[in-house]
């Protein structure tokens, strides 16, 4: 069987000879896609999922999208109602998993726990653009950040623009298009001039890329398991009631509230952004509807499963049904009661947690 190495060898002799770009060379070479063979494995979680698949196919082996989500530190917390003066509109967002308000934190915390080697790029527009068809060309993956209005497939409404999105894996060409790998198990491909006006348009991270330089090795999963471990109990330990498991048992008090300013009853007292904000929450919590893999629990229950804590698992699942009843809730002092139960859930299960890993 013809290695990696080999094969990379092999295209790269043609395109010295031929003058082709590196997708055609290897798509003449024993017959494979236009899209370079890429294995789409569909997933949960935009992070640990696209990470996964980059991973595999560099040869590192031993891992799966719920072990990575778990090394990352796995579930986290958060809450944040938005109000739009321009369009009086209402967003809710939520935080489900560890370190969420920021955009690569979690990536970073399992390339360094697993010792993998990878590169992050950013630079201004041009030079990204330029250094985005320099990798493809090479037959590597590159993990960017577009915005999920601009990137077009997800056929959001204009008042999303600019809101951001999660990671995809730019991981071939073909003429002026690009092949992504979003989660998707059908060939998805959007035109180049889209992904990068998609990739450049918020200003927080426009522009930032990863790739994985490493290869074909298999890295110390336990250890790095260990560590995610002892980090979502420590972050879900936290007292932040915006970024940890703090954030349940306020929002519970806001449904009910007629004093704050960012009360329920108080903000919605004339219906206005009510539907939109309901909306926010039931595909911010159910997976079948939203963007980014839901409350994520199931996911980390896999992980638990996989890291030899079964036996705390089937608590993670019930926990994940107790979310899609929120989702489902359209009564205020309802949802508060549901939130203010699964304050208490999480909380016990995250000590039991703590006290099968110390």
């Amino acid at each position: 069987m013809t290695s990696r190495k080999q094969l990379k060898a092999q295209v790269r002799a043609r395109m010295a000879k031929t003058g082709e770009r590196y997708t055609t060379a290897l798509a003449h070479l024993g017959g494979a896609s236009p899209d370079g063979g890429w294995v789409l494995r569909g997933g949960t979680d935009p992070d640990a999922a696209g990470l996964n698949a980059m991973l595999a196919a560099r040869g590192i082996s031993g891992l799966t999208e719920a072990l990575l989500f778990g090394i990352g530190g796995g579930i986290g917390a958060g809450y944040i109602l938005w109000e739009f003066k321009h369009d009086d509109s209402c967003h809710v967002t939520l935080g489900f998993s560890n370190s969420w308000q920021y955009v690569t934190r979690r990536t970073e915390k399992v390339l360094a726990r697993l010792g993998i080697e990878a590169e992050w790029h950013r630079s201004a527009p041009k030079a990204a653009q330029a250094w985005l068809t320099g990798r493809l060309d090479a037959g590597d993956a590159v993990m960017v950040w577009p915005d999920r209005y601009q990137i077009g497939y997800w056929d959001l409404p204009e008042t999303l623009d600019g809101h951001g999105g999660h990671p995809v894996v730019v991981h071939g060409g073909s003429g002026d298009r690009v092949y992504l790998d979003d989660r998707n198990l059908a060939p998805l491909t959007v035109a180049r001039a889209d992904l990068d006006r998609a990739v450049a348009r918020v200003g927080t991270w426009k522009n930032q890329a990863l790739v994985i330089t490493d290869s074909d090795r298999a890295p110390d999963v336990e250890a790095a398991v260990r560590e995610g471990l002892r980090d979502v109990v420590e972050h879900l330990s936290l007292k932040s009631d915006s970024f940890s498991l703090p954030a349940w048992r306020k929002w519970s008090r806001m449904m009910t509230d007629t004093k704050a300013a960012k009360a329920w009853p108080k903000v919605f007292a004339d219906g206005q952004g009510l539907d939109l904000a309901l909306q926010s929450v039931r595909e911010g919590v159910d997976g079948r509807y939203g963007i980014t893999g839901g409350n994520l629990r199931p996911l980390f229950a896999d992980f638990l499963d996989e890291a030899g804590h079964s036996g705390l698992a089937p608590r993670w699942r019930e926990i994940a049904e107790m979310w899609h009843a929120v989702g489902e809730s359209t009564e205020f002092a309802e949802m508060g009661r549901q939130l203010a139960e699964l304050y208490e859930a999480e909380t016990d299960a995250i000590a039991r947690l703590r006290a099968a890993v110390n």
